[in-house]
């Protein structure tokens, strides 16, 4: 019993001595051998000895040795390791594994891997798919299609090479793996890597690059440049789409987090508060109008126009809210460029609201007989539209400067600005050419 126990202990010595002197050579044999091994033969080393061994194997082969040690060995080896590797390996597990591994861990650590695990919203690391192949730039092509089988990653189109010390340093095509010999090494078919992005990197920003470099895929890699995931363009297409129908939502007052099929009491607390808002600038547009009571009694054909010229004016807003609201989102223009962006609409305002003023005024001398009525229609459908387009394109690149989503409730405060300039250039004119009405 005790011979036994001296080779057993003499053979745990032996691997360990050959893992601090040759790291890389053993995470090449262990790679070749079956998850279940690798784990029994590292379940009793030293944290020191499994912490050399993970940060050089791949990262879908070493979070899989996780899940195989005991719940014990890997309390006492999540409290040894660096927080970044373990975050990089806790990230190719499933939910439920990352559970099942972090369960018996303490309140704190377990506290902070979670936190470590979150990425902000729409950013690469919320975006990635972490099931992707990578492999070891010195395995051959014959043991690389081996695991490949095992693996059977359906939507991956290309792999990523490794270094000895796990860092990601090239990608091979699937088609060039295909026509390659057996014999062949990876490395022999690697091509550059042409760029990358880090997990908390915008959407907006992964999106240029797939465009500047026309890649399908882009890979997400850590501070250490191990690799975590990929951004596949079909990931970015579905947030994108996400992301419009929101905008859609928080222009006109409605949260983001209302589906159709919502609770009716959930719906009411999250738009009744803009509902008063919209209340008090309704408010806000009606003692406008109040100014004038004396004038529209006098005339009241002043009250059948109004809503003529505050509706061409809601419409030049929103035109110029779209447009701009667009552009910031593309990336086509910055906050910093207000001012030419304000000019251009200055100008469409003008030319737009002549075109406009041109035909409302025929309308009305034909209905009314006033050449005084057809001129102060015409005179304040240009006023206007060129406050409408003014504002459209102020609102959502105010917001953006004071650091806030500029879909967040813009319909709304757009509409106000749109019926205030509306109401006072028409009935404001009115009241300087009453002698002609």
């Amino acid at each position: 019993m005790d011979l036994e126990n001296n080779l057993h202990l003499a053979f745990q010595a032996l691997n360990r001595r050959y893992i601090m002197d040759h790291p890389g050579e053993a995470a090449d044999q262990l790679e070749q051998m079956e998850i279940e091994e690798v784990s029994d033969l590292l379940q009793t080393q030293s944290n020191s000895t499994v912490a050399l061994v993970l940060e050089r194997l791949s990262g879908e082969f070493a979070s899989k040795i996780l899940l195989n040690f005991s719940q014990q060995k890997n309390q006492r080896l999540l409290n040894f390791l660096d927080p970044d590797l373990t975050v990089s390996l806790l990230r190719q597990l499933e939910k439920d594994e990352i559970e099942s591994v972090l369960s018996e861990l303490g309140p704190n650590l377990r506290r902070e891997l979670y936190q470590l695990l979150s990425y902000p919203e729409d950013s690469a690391g919320q975006l990635m798919d972490t099931r992707i192949y990578k492999f070891r730039e010195t395995m051959s092509v014959r043991q690389c299609l081996r695991r490949i089988q095992k693996l059977k990653y359906k939507k991956a189109n290309n792999l990523y090479l490794l270094n000895e010390s796990n860092k990601l340093v090239s990608t091979v095509e699937m088609q060039e793996l295909a026509l390659a010999e057996p014999n062949q090494l990876l490395k022999e078919l690697a091509q550059p890597l042409k760029i990358f992005v880090n997990p908390t990197d915008p959407r907006d920003e992964i999106v240029l690059k797939l465009e500047e470099y026309k890649l399908t895929s882009i890979p997400v890699v850590d501070l250490n440049e191990r690799i975590l995931g990929s951004v596949r363009h079909g990931a970015l297409v579905k947030a994108a789409e996400e992301e419009a129908t929101v905008d859609i939502q928080t222009m006109f007052g409605v949260s983001k987090d209302e589906r159709a099929l919502s609770d009716s009491l959930f719906s009411v607390k999250k738009r009744l508060p803009w509902l008063e808002i919209n209340l008090v600038t309704a408010f806000l547009a009606a003692s406008v109008v109040g100014l004038f009571e004396d004038l529209i009694s006098k005339f009241t054909a002043l009250a059948i126009l109004l809503p003529v010229v505050a509706g061409q004016s809601g419409n030049a807003g929103a035109q110029a809210l779209a447009v701009t609201m667009r552009g910031l989102a593309l990336r086509e223009i910055s906050s910093r460029q207000w001012l030419n962006i304000l000019f251009k609409e200055l100008k469409v305002g003008i030319i737009n609201g002549a075109a406009i003023a041109l035909t409302t005024s025929v309308g009305v001398f034909i209905w009314s007989r006033s050449y005084g009525l057809a001129l102060v229609i015409g005179t304040s459908m240009i006023l206007a539209m060129i406050a409408a387009g003014l504002a459209g394109a102020s609102v959502p690149i105010i917001l953006t400067r004071l650091g806030q989503d500029p879909a967040t409730a813009s319909s709304i405060v757009l509409t106000t600005v749109t019926d205030i300039a509306g109401f006072f250039s028409f009935l404001g004119i009115a009241t300087l050419f009453s002698s002609f009405l």
